[in-house]
């Protein structure tokens, strides 16, 4: 299986190219847990394989390293993107990428015939309970007391197509992630688990952020993590509408624009390539 290893922000990525060559999509939950392992496999946060689609001009699925299925990914989709584009695959400066959680467009900022930074329109941020999805009465969760743990924790839920738990701490450094991310992302409150954004607020803004993704772990970004941190700043009264979201590899830059689709603007690399014996 011939790959290439693509990161944006240090959230890494195993792409693997299926519009030309086939592979069977149900082995790929197993290969991602053999690809993603840093020890003895490549070493990634996921697995992301392409495929042609009947409705877009391509179709991304992304596998956790846990082999679990992620509607969307932020990250991921800026480095297909970039991919696409530089490969001669997809021509256009706009792609539309077919995903589980809808199709998304990313918008290429090309310098030199390169691209240099993607900004994806993410669609429209999900508030309702029910749309998280989370168990309990119809309406919104913004600043809502959940016990975790022996910690009862004051979040704002948003779905960017997946689930996101947000909590605004004083210093995100002083939380144990490794602690409090595993009793969050399987807390029964939440049926298809969590991705969770520890945010500390520096001004209106810019804030912090930490992130835990679910099947993943602790990663160094995650872009819809960012986009559902920029959405309850703005729903809790913290921040505007224009965010950078500082991480700990770099920066992403979020907007809830006017017509309530956020966008999301980050870089993309691609590492090395290689080949892996399935």
């Amino acid at each position: 299986m011939r790959f290439i290893k693509v990161q944006g922000l240090g959230n890494d990525f195993i792409l693997v190219d299926c519009i030309k060559n086939e592979f069977d999509p149900e082995d790929f939950p197993s290969i991602a847990v053999k690809t993603c392992d840093r020890h003895f496999g490549i070493g990634a946060d996921g697995l992301v394989p392409l495929f042609p689609s009947e409705v877009a001009d391509i179709k991304m699925r992304i596998f956790n390293s846990d082999g679990s299925e992620a509607e969307m990914c932020g990250n991921a989709i800026r480095c297909a993107a970039k991919y696409l584009y530089e490969h001669g695959i997809v021509n256009n400066n706009k792609i539309r990428i077919e995903t589980l959680a809808g199709i998304m467009i990313p918008e290429l900022i090309i310098n030199n015939g390169l691209v240099d930074l993607v900004r994806v329109d993410m669609g429209e941020p999900r508030l309702e309970r029910s749309e998280i999805p989370m168990e309990g009465p119809p309406g919104r969760v913004v600043n809502e007391p959940l016990k975790a743990g022996d910690t009862t924790y004051k979040i704002t839920a948003v779905s960017m197509g997946n689930p996101h738990c947000v909590i605004f701490t004083p210093d995100v450094e002083k939380i144990s992630l490794h602690v409090a991310g595993p009793f969050l992302e399987n807390h029964p409150v939440f049926p298809r688990k969590t991705n969770v954004e520890f945010v500390q607020v520096i001004n209106q803004d810019e804030v912090n952020m930490r992130v835990w993704e679910r099947g993943a772990g602790e990663t160094m970004a995650c872009g819809t993590g960012a986009c559902a941190a920029a959405v309850a700043g703005v729903i809790n009264g913290y921040t505007s509408r224009r965010l950078s979201v500082r991480l700990k590899a770099g920066v992403l830059f979020i907007e809830w624009s006017a017509d309530n689709h956020v966008y999301l603007t980050g870089p993309a690399e691609e590492v090395f390539t290689g080949e892996y014996p399935l």
